[in-house]
């Protein structure tokens, strides 16, 4: 493939909710584009981004990947994105090496939950947005309804640059607004130009007026030709579309049917008219700035890591500045360590292509790279660029996990750390308390997903337990607590006397130590013996053995014997002192409450909002757009480990929903007594096992 300056380079990240048709859009841009021979289709599981066999098996894209096409003299960089809610950090890293988004929507369904959450996105690194109404040849498909669904839910700045042609099964074509020439499609995908029907020449001529004005109303300059003729020149019209696409101030709207392959072409002559290329418009700083591609020094942003079984760690990179050369060392600047470039790749879904250099603005990848993650800078030692860090969610949902084969512990653990690489949103560790592995995720999917990767790359397997709820304990009063240690052996004995003020602090402190001994009461050698003491008491709890949080320990007297007298002896004092003041500090546990929002046709809206009550959820809000509703609540993360299962059954798989931690409150008393026994059993039981 022939090399491209940055000027001639689209890069597009197509982002959208779940179902939208983002990838069936991609597998029709590439085949008009002739960089496939073969139309794929998802339902086929032939589509060149959806490669991976879990991808294929539940026909929905789980992870960013990347494609690229040569149309009219310039190279565009597609990279697909996940639409599910659980997997929405890989689609928000995708942003950060993109010069715009393809936002796609539904023409049924509209708005839908993942699509604002990644115009919100976009929205904060002030991305480019063309939004590409998709699959209205289906039933009860509408522009007006998903009009009126886009400018409620992501403001007036969207605007038709097109108009369909044909209504649901009728659709064959579409009106550009800007050129005002109509295109029909064929079976085989290839556009007829005409003049633009009769029948919606009043229309037409209706929506480009609203175009102009959106157009003058986004440029001063503008504005005042237009209050001075009434009208833009076609010139003006075009580039002032481009100035105020770049701003993000239009976000010009366009309408296609990827499966049927209509609307296509003229989306690619979009892309390469309206989209910025890498010269214009550049990667966030940590400064607030942005660097756009240049030549000098050769330097590369990592946005994506895959761990792949046979190639090792595979490393997608944006070139920021400069040119990439196979062969050669950069130095990672995050890591300070310096990195051997073996084949430079380009990337087309799971296909790899040798090049001998990828140039500023390009997009590409590298194999086997030792120290490189997820977020670093790939430049030259001492390069004063400080690209802005990809922020990743903390999970919030863990399970329990155990290999089918007791051989396999290890192999777990290197796998799941090749995982951690390419997905920051999981985690795993061994619990200290309950030596159980724990895998957390952002959902029940995920987990299941990332499960099936140990499988089939791996070859582990694993048994999924029930979620564990990540209860923790607090206080409620201050008490002061006194704790005395004191045995007597032969030789030297053991003796440590603390007293030590608890009190409660507000939700999310976690934990704070306090020195307020004066005098010498304790010797300052034995005060982080006691701090030491008190911490491990609180990790394992007191009342079912969750880790006690939000609370002040001030240890401010005590005593000491000048033999005797010890670290290990003030440890024991401490966690004694921590025993007496609980018994009497009135704990309580709390649990975790979740932000969810869920999404689905206005018919369920009260049968939904009934269930999230019986769920002991408290409803903060409503929104209804066009013919569905967006319930937003706030839901004990306990109640909602079944919701999934309900919400696809109470609504024929017609919902979604979408939730992440909020905060910690207090569990309910009269619920206190059946999550400290079930904790206690939990632990009888490990005790059992393990004897």
């Amino acid at each position: 493939m022939k090399v491209y300056d940055a000027q001639s380079i689209r890069n597009v990240a197509l982002v959208g909710h779940s179902g939208a048709g983002k990838t069936q859009l991609i597998s029709a841009l590439l085949f008009d584009a002739g960089a496939v021979n073969r139309f794929g289709r998802v339902d086929e599981g032939t589509t060149v981004t959806d490669y991976d066999e879990e991808e294929i098996a539940r026909k929905h894209t789980l992870a960013s990947s990347l494609a690229h096409a040569e149309w009219n003299r310039h190279k565009i960089n597609f990279i697909d994105t996940p639409g599910m809610g659980n997997f929405l950090s890989d689609s928000r890293a995708a942003l950060r090496v993109a010069d715009a988004a393809l936002v796609v929507v539904d023409a049924v369904a509209g708005v839908e939950v993942s699509t604002e959450k990644m115009w919100t996105a976009a929205d904060e690194l002030g991305l480019p947005r063309l939004i590409v109404l998709n699959r209205l040849d289906r039933e009860r498909a509408s522009l007006e309804r998903s009009l009126e669904s886009l400018r409620g839910a992501l403001g007036r700045a969207v605007i038709p640059v097109q108009l369909p042609i044909g209504e649901e099964k009728d659709f064959r074509g579409i009106v550009d607004l800007v050129a005002m020439k109509a295109w029909t499609f064929g079976a085989d995908g290839q556009p007829t130009e005409g003049a633009v029907p009769d029948d919606m020449a009043d229309q037409a001529e209706a929506a480009r007026e609203a175009l102009i004005e959106m157009v003058a109303e986004a440029d001063d300059a503008l504005m005042e030709k237009f209050f001075d003729a009434g009208t833009l020149t076609q010139e003006e019209l075009l580039s002032g579309l481009q100035r105020g696409i770049a701003s993000a101030r239009i976000f010009p709207l366009f309408c296609t049917s990827a499966a049927a392959n209509i609307g296509v072409q003229p989306l690619l002559d979009a892309i390469i008219a309206f989209v910025p290329s890498p010269a214009e418009h550049g990667v966030a700083l940590a400064d607030g700035g942005e660097l756009a591609a240049s030549d000098g020094a050769p330097a590369a942003f990592v946005w994506k890591t895959v761990a792949d079984p046979f190639a090792g760690r595979i490393t997608m990179f944006r070139v920021l500045s400069g040119t990439l050369k196979s062969d050669s060392t950069v130095h990672n600047t995050t890591r300070d360590v310096p990195e051997r470039l073996g084949h430079l790749l380009l990337l087309h879904g799971k296909s790899q292509t040798n090049v001998p250099e990828i140039r500023a603005g390009d997009l590409g990848a590298v194999a086997k790279l030792k120290e490189t993650l997820t977020g670093d800078l790939l430049a030259e030692r001492g390069s004063a660029i400080a690209v802005a860090p990809i922020k990743f969610p903390e999970p919030v949902i863990s399970y329990a996990i155990e290999p089918k084969s007791r051989g396999d512990e290890e192999k777990i653990s290197t796998s799941m750390h090749r995982l951690q690489e390419e997905d920051p949103s999981i985690a795993y560790h061994r619990d200290a308390q309950t030596k159980e592995l724990l895998l957390a995720g952002q959902g029940q999917l995920h987990i299941e997903v990332t499960v099936a990767k140990l499988k089939r790359r791996f070859g582990v397997e694993v048994l999924l337990k029930p979620p564990r709820i990540p209860y923790r304990e607090t206080i409620t009063a201050p008490v002061e607590a006194h704790g005395r240690h004191k045995k007597q052996t032969g030789g030297h004995g053991q003796f440590g006397d603390c007293k030590v003020r608890f009190e409660p602090l507000e939700r999310g402190a976690d934990f704070e130590f306090v020195d307020d001994i004066f005098g010498g009461a304790i010797p300052r050698q034995f005060i982080p013996a006691v701090e030491k003491g008190l911490q491990e008491a609180r990790l394992r709890g007191f009342l079912a053995g969750y880790p006690m949080v939000d609370f002040r320990a001030t240890v401010f007297d005590g005593s000491y014997h000048a033999v005797d007298s010890n670290e290990l002896s003030f440890k024991m004092a401490a966690s004694l002192a921590f025993k007496d003041g609980m018994s009497r500090a009135r704990p309580t546990l709390l649990e975790p409450v979740m932000d969810v929002e869920v999404y689905a046709p206005s018919d369920f809206a009260g049968d939904l909002m009934g269930d999230l009550n019986s769920r002991r959820g408290r409803i903060g809000g409503m929104d209804t757009r066009g013919s569905s509703t967006i319930i937003r609540a706030k839901v004990p993360m306990a109640e909602m480990l079944t919701y999934e299962q309900h919400l696809t059954s109470a609504t024929g798989g017609r919902g979604s929903y979408h939730m992440e931690f909020s905060h910690y409150e207090e569990v309910p008393q009269h619920l206190h007594g059946k999550i400290i026994a079930a904790a206690k059993a939990e632990r009888g039981q490990e005790a059992v096992e393990e004897a």
